[in-house]
């Protein structure tokens, strides 16, 4: 079966590294400035930055043996806070336009009801398909988890005593029909390893009660599996979970992109949008590296809780940036970006 282990093993391995210089970034950072963030603009701007990112490193985003690519979009703030349409139809025109066919690209998300109200599904009143032709996999559908895929931890199930189950089902008398083995068990969402070619991370940036800050990684984790809202219960669990989560190594295999528009990000309230701390810049944002992408927004909803006079977000709120240095997932090292800014001249 394949598993990661608990999260004991993430807090002695972190206990028992000493105190070093973080490394330098190994990925580059694209910039490209935005214009009315209109679906033009945003086409424009994606490509410009794929182009120089295929001159850069070498590789071809093009179809490969199995002929697919999937898109991690992030709805979990409802509407107000989700990754851009805009954003979504230029990396859908870049993907065609480099080979993939329009069935063959598929948008991956968690809630059906965010989906839906964020506009990723057809409304029940228009029917109106946002994204025609193109799957969107609901993740909480149950549909697109395997049983050998999964990550291990012994915290429990959230206990929710109206929609747990298995709590009803003990409560009236009956038989549970889960197992403490499968309390310990998130699935992983298996379309973006086991059936693209590669894929890639579109999220939106908040600030998070537990995690300190919801982004990149998060959206690659927590909100791309099963029975992960058990580790919002501490905030020395969920930050273990997000870092182990994403230093698996087939999941890490494919995810070969990380692009953020920063049109939208909310710095204090999060992850629940609140359109009166939220901040707007005209900025496309793209690397490989997830935790120097997070560290970097991190130091927005810094800039814009001290600009309004709230506490910052501190390395101890934080801890999931550490924690996936330490495994290898990236770098928090900030200040030794490669800045490469693209499009400097637009039409």
């Amino acid at each position: 079966m394949r598993f990661l282990s608990c999260l004991l093993a993430l807090v002695v391995s972190v206990a028992a590294v000493t105190a070093a210089d973080p490394l330098p970034p190994k990925d580059p950072v694209w910039e490209h400035k935005l214009g009315d963030f209109s679906d033009a603009d945003y086409r424009y701007a994606v490509e410009q930055m794929l182009q120089d990112y295929e001159r850069t490193t070498g590789r071809r985003l093009v179809p490969g043996a199995k002929k697919k690519v999937g898109l991690k979009i992030y709805a979990d703030s409802g509407p107000g806070l989700a990754t851009p349409f805009g954003l979504v139809r230029g990396v859908i025109a870049a993907l065609e336009k480099r080979g993939f066919v329009k069935e063959n690209i598929f948008l991956v998300g968690l809630n059906p009801l965010r989906l839906r109200l964020t506009g990723y599904l057809p409304s029940f009143s228009s029917g109106a398909v946002p994204f025609p032709g193109h799957p969107v996999y609901v993740l909480e559908s149950g549909k697109f988890y395997d049983p050998i895929w999964f990550y291990d931890s012994p915290l429990p199930s959230r206990f929710d005593p109206i929609s747990n189950e298995r709590a009803v089902e003990a409560a009236a008398g009956g038989k549970a029909n889960t197992t403490i083995e499968e309390d310990r068990k998130s699935f992983l969402a298996t379309p973006l390893f086991l059936d693209a070619d590669f894929w890639i991370n579109l999220p939106v940036y908040t600030d998070h009660p537990v995690l300190g800050i919801n982004g990149a990684l998060v959206n690659a984790t927590l909100w791309n599996a099963s029975n992960t809202f058990r580790f919002f219960k501490s905030p020395a669990t969920a930050p273990a979970a997000v870092a182990e989560m994403a230093a698996i190594p087939e999941l890490r295999e494919g995810w070969v992109l990380n692009i953020t528009s920063l049109q939208l990000y909310q710095f204090i309230g999060g992850p629940y949008f609140n359109s009166l701390y939220t901040v707007s810049e005209r900025r496309l944002w793209m690397c490989a590296d997830p935790v120097v992408l997070d560290a970097l927004m991190l130091e927005r909803l810094n800039a814009a809780r001290k600009r309004t006079g709230f506490d910052p977000i501190t390395e101890d709120d934080a801890r999931l940036l550490d924690f996936a240095q330490q495994l290898g997932v990236g770098s928090t090292d900030t200040g030794r970006v490669q800045w490469m800014r693209v499009g400097a001249e637009q039409p």
